[in-house]
Protein backbone atom coordinates (compact mmCIF):
# COMPACT_ATOMS: atom_id res chain seq x y z
CA UNK A 1 0.00 0.00 0.00
CA UNK A 2 1.44 3.36 -1.18
CA UNK A 3 1.40 5.94 1.92
CA UNK A 4 -1.02 9.15 1.28
CA UNK A 5 1.96 11.35 0.46
CA UNK A 6 3.64 9.09 -1.89
CA UNK A 7 0.29 9.11 -3.90
CA UNK A 8 0.32 12.84 -3.65
CA UNK A 9 3.50 13.34 -4.94
CA UNK A 10 2.61 10.72 -8.09
CA UNK A 11 -0.55 12.76 -8.58
CA UNK A 12 0.73 15.97 -8.25
CA UNK A 13 4.46 16.16 -9.16
CA UNK A 14 6.29 19.18 -8.18
CA UNK A 15 9.40 20.34 -10.63
CA UNK A 16 8.46 18.73 -13.11
CA UNK A 17 9.71 20.01 -16.55
CA UNK A 18 13.67 20.86 -17.82
CA UNK A 19 15.95 23.38 -17.43
CA UNK A 20 17.07 24.26 -21.00
CA UNK A 21 20.71 26.19 -19.50
CA UNK A 22 20.84 23.41 -16.94
CA UNK A 23 24.58 23.69 -15.40
CA UNK A 24 24.25 19.82 -15.17
CA UNK A 25 21.83 16.87 -16.38
CA UNK A 26 21.90 13.35 -14.84
CA UNK A 27 20.34 10.55 -16.25
CA UNK A 28 19.33 7.18 -15.20
CA UNK A 29 17.70 3.72 -16.63
CA UNK A 30 16.56 2.91 -19.65
CA UNK A 31 13.07 1.82 -21.19
CA UNK A 32 14.18 -1.74 -21.39
CA UNK A 33 14.10 -1.60 -17.78
CA UNK A 34 11.51 0.52 -16.99
CA UNK A 35 12.02 3.44 -15.33
CA UNK A 36 14.01 6.55 -17.16
CA UNK A 37 14.62 9.34 -14.71
CA UNK A 38 16.88 12.77 -15.53
CA UNK A 39 17.60 15.77 -13.35
CA UNK A 40 18.50 18.73 -14.31
CA UNK A 41 20.07 21.10 -12.02
CA UNK A 42 20.86 24.86 -12.11
CA UNK A 43 24.11 26.11 -9.75
CA UNK A 44 24.64 29.67 -8.14
CA UNK A 45 27.29 30.39 -5.96
CA UNK A 46 27.27 26.57 -4.92
CA UNK A 47 23.77 26.27 -4.21
CA UNK A 48 21.04 24.22 -6.37
CA UNK A 49 19.07 27.09 -7.35
CA UNK A 50 16.60 24.69 -9.40
CA UNK A 51 15.94 21.33 -9.56
CA UNK A 52 13.76 19.63 -12.15
CA UNK A 53 12.60 16.32 -13.34
CA UNK A 54 11.45 14.50 -16.01
CA UNK A 55 10.85 10.49 -15.41
CA UNK A 56 9.26 8.06 -17.46
CA UNK A 57 8.04 5.25 -14.88
CA UNK A 58 6.21 3.72 -11.99
CA UNK A 59 4.37 5.61 -9.14
CA UNK A 60 7.94 5.31 -6.77
CA UNK A 61 10.10 6.41 -9.66
CA UNK A 62 7.59 9.56 -10.19
CA UNK A 63 7.11 10.05 -6.45
CA UNK A 64 10.58 9.80 -5.83
CA UNK A 65 11.38 11.84 -8.43
CA UNK A 66 9.59 14.97 -7.38
CA UNK A 67 10.81 14.36 -3.51
CA UNK A 68 14.16 14.57 -4.11
CA UNK A 69 14.16 17.52 -6.30
CA UNK A 70 12.43 19.04 -3.22
CA UNK A 71 14.67 18.37 -0.72
CA UNK A 72 17.92 19.05 -2.93
CA UNK A 73 16.83 22.66 -4.41
CA UNK A 74 18.29 25.50 -2.08
CA UNK A 75 20.77 23.22 -0.78
CA UNK A 76 24.49 23.66 -1.18
CA UNK A 77 26.28 20.88 -3.97
CA UNK A 78 27.55 19.47 -0.82
CA UNK A 79 24.05 19.05 1.01
CA UNK A 80 22.11 17.96 -1.89
CA UNK A 81 24.95 14.78 -2.22
CA UNK A 82 24.36 13.83 1.48
CA UNK A 83 20.94 13.53 1.10
CA UNK A 84 20.46 9.88 1.62
CA UNK A 85 17.44 7.13 0.13
CA UNK A 86 16.27 7.04 3.83
CA UNK A 87 15.63 10.96 3.70
CA UNK A 88 13.57 10.35 1.06
CA UNK A 89 11.62 7.26 2.13
CA UNK A 90 10.71 9.15 5.53
CA UNK A 91 10.11 12.46 3.46
CA UNK A 92 7.17 10.04 1.59
CA UNK A 93 6.35 8.05 4.97
CA UNK A 94 8.10 5.02 3.92
CA UNK A 95 7.80 2.94 0.90
CA UNK A 96 6.06 -0.55 0.11
CA UNK A 97 7.96 -3.82 0.68
CA UNK A 98 10.55 -4.50 -2.39
CA UNK A 99 9.80 -0.88 -3.82
CA UNK A 100 13.02 0.30 -1.72
CA UNK A 101 15.15 -0.38 -4.42
CA UNK A 102 13.55 1.60 -6.95
CA UNK A 103 13.58 4.71 -4.61
CA UNK A 104 17.82 5.27 -4.90
CA UNK A 105 17.24 5.88 -8.91
CA UNK A 106 16.60 9.30 -8.42
CA UNK A 107 19.10 10.20 -6.09
CA UNK A 108 21.68 8.45 -8.53
CA UNK A 109 20.49 10.89 -11.42
CA UNK A 110 20.84 13.54 -8.99
CA UNK A 111 24.53 12.91 -8.47
CA UNK A 112 25.06 12.39 -11.87
CA UNK A 113 23.94 15.49 -12.83
CA UNK A 114 26.40 17.04 -9.91
CA UNK A 115 28.85 15.43 -11.36
CA UNK A 116 28.12 16.74 -14.89
CA UNK A 117 28.11 20.33 -13.16
CA UNK A 118 31.12 19.54 -11.87
CA UNK A 119 33.02 18.17 -14.64
CA UNK A 120 32.10 21.32 -16.51
CA UNK A 121 33.18 23.81 -13.58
Amino acid sequence: MYSKKIIEEFTNPKNVGIIEDADGVGEIGSTIDGDVITVYIKVDDDVLKDVKFKTFGCVVAISTSTMVTQLAKGKTVEEALAISNEDVQDALGGLPKGKDRCSGFALDALHKAIEDYRNKS
